[in-house]
């Protein structure tokens, strides 16, 4: 069995291992990291040797730790890496590098039509009928976008909202609340098979998802970090927030993950905490200043504009893992259209926490 886990922030983790009689043996760990002393290796080796093969990755890190020669140092590695890089080998996991990947970055939809996509988009991935897709969204209108369990009246005024123009729509994925108008953001969806993710926690599985917009930002030389649960920050503050949404596949089978980020690339501030209720700090100025200064945009950052901005993230998905051209079909258009028709535009749905 084969596992890699490219650990936050650091290196490459590979591990070999077989599993006999329930345990496992035979553990090869490897890698472009750094350890000191040499005979660190072989102890992380043998402390995983003989564990129980459906033991956790908190348990299999505290074996490594508790086996590690006093004094040793571990750069670009850390014993949850390994342990994680193990479940993965024992989960049969599967490796970005294993699909061919496709790119969507159609014109500008209505924001309810984007939240029938991501469902419309990740189930066809969980049926098998769709590869693994990396989606830019284009938006058609200014929206608040509130999460799944979020409830209506607490985070948006709707007011605000009606004297801006703000359609308010829910998402299928938890998480706060998000507010966007066009040319002011940057949003993308992966719908990815759950093999992806296999043998990560959930907030792992947020980092893994997360690391290649993390790569493609250095590149643009933003030193950003993903933040758990769901942010991706910098020194200067906030610039993106993570979302995701779980679905299982035909007949209750393998499915498929949805992990979807806004990133703020320039924003009205005044405009958002008109809109948003963003709790009582709103009603003093302190408060009111802390809100506007936690999201810091990718304009101020890159100087770049929006447009390169996306060029740059999709150059940067593509050295990495490969990617073609492709669209929406036609099905899945009128699919995704009953959808927002029959779902997300109705206040059944909208409302479905008041």
């Amino acid at each position: 069995m084969h596992g890699e886990y490219k650990v936050p922030g650091g290196k490459l983790v590979v591990v070999d291992v077989e599993v006999t009689d329930g345990v496992l043996r035979n553990t090869r760990v490897a890698g472009d990291f750094f350890l000191e002393p040499d005979e660190a290796l072989d102890a992380v080796n043998h402390a995983l040797n003989g564990a129980p093969a459906d033991l956790d990755a908190a348990g299999l890190a505290a074996r490594i730790d508790a086996a590690l020669p006093e004094g040793t140092v571990m750069y670009g590695l850390t014993s949850a890496g390994v342990a994680v890089a193990v479940r993965r080998a024992v989960a049969r996991a599967t490796d970005w590098s294993d699909y061919d990947w496709q790119l969507i970055h159609e014109g500008p939809q209505p924001p309810a039509l984007h939240m029938a996509l991501d469902e419309v988009l990740t189930a066809e991935v969980a049926a098998g009928r769709r590869p693994p897709t990396l989606r830019v969204w284009e938006w058609g209108g200014p929206a608040v976008i509130i999460g799944s369990f979020q409830s209506l009246r607490n985070e948006v005024d709707p007011e605000g909202a009606e004297r801006h123009g703000i359609e308010v729509v829910r998402r299928i994925s938890g998480g706060g609340a998000m507010f966007v108008e066009p040319g002011n953001t940057i949003t993308y969806s992966l719908s990815v098979p759950e093999s992806l993710v296999q043998g990560l926690s959930f907030q792992d599985s947020y980092a893994y998802l997360d690391d290649w917009v993390l790569g493609a930002l250095g590149d643009m030389g933003i030193r950003a970090w993903y933040q758990p649960l769901n942010d991706i920050t910098t020194d200067q503050g906030k610039i993106a927030g993570a979302a995701q949404k779980r679905m299982v596949g035909p007949d209750g089978g393998p499915g498929a993950v949805l992990h979807h980020v806004t990133m703020a690339y320039d924003i009205d501030a005044d405009k958002m905490l008109d809109v948003l209720r963003i709790g009582k700090e709103k009603m003093s100025d302190k408060g009111t200043r802390s809100a506007k200064k936690r999201v810091d945009p990718l304009r101020r950052q890159t100087g770049l504009p929006r447009e390169t901005v996306i060029e740059n993230m999709i150059a940067s998905f593509r050295a990495r893992y490969g990617v073609s051209g492709g669209k929406v079909t036609g099905e899945e258009l009128a699919r995704a259209q009953e959808l927002a028709r029959t779902k997300f535009t109705t206040p059944q749905w909208t409302a479905r926490v008041p």
